[in-house]
């Protein structure tokens, strides 16, 4: 009896201390050595006590922080849209072919091409800053 006493004093134990906690120094450490080729993720996770499955976890949250920081760079990377011409354009011709009480009709002509854009009147604004850009 007193086998079964010890046996639950330490399961009660174990379930007051609840779950471990790993240092960050460790879990680089213990993710370094997963990386190395020919690493068994159980192997290492047997080597240092820790479960596999959590290990596996600790390797995919670390996969996802690098894609998501990945995705952080390519987002601020700045590409403009078109390439900026080594010497300055020529001004385009604009045209203002209307503007009635709802729109403000433009066209733009560049060579052979020709663009005709219909902007609401009420976002006249974001029209001439449009505009401003467009004819730098």
């Amino acid at each position: 009896m007193s086998t079964n006493t010890t046996i639950m004093d330490m399961m009660t134990t174990e379930k007051q201390r609840g779950r471990r906690e790993h240092s960050a120094e460790l879990k680089a450490q213990i993710l370094a050595e997963c990386d190395l080729p020919g690493a068994s993720v159980a192997r290492v996770a047997m080597s240092h006590g820790v479960n596999a499955n959590l290990v596996h976890g600790w390797r995919k949250l670390e996969r996802e922080r690098r894609q998501a920081g990945a995705a952080a760079v390519r987002a601020q990377a700045v590409v403009p849209a078109v390439p900026a011409p080594a010497s300055p354009a020529p001004l385009l011709p604009v045209t203002v072919m209307s503007v009635d009480d709802a729109t403000i009709d433009i066209e733009v002509r560049r060579g052979a091409v020709t663009m005709k854009v219909s902007w609401p009147l009420s976002a006249a604004s974001q029209c001439a800053a449009w505009a401003r850009e467009l004819l730098k």
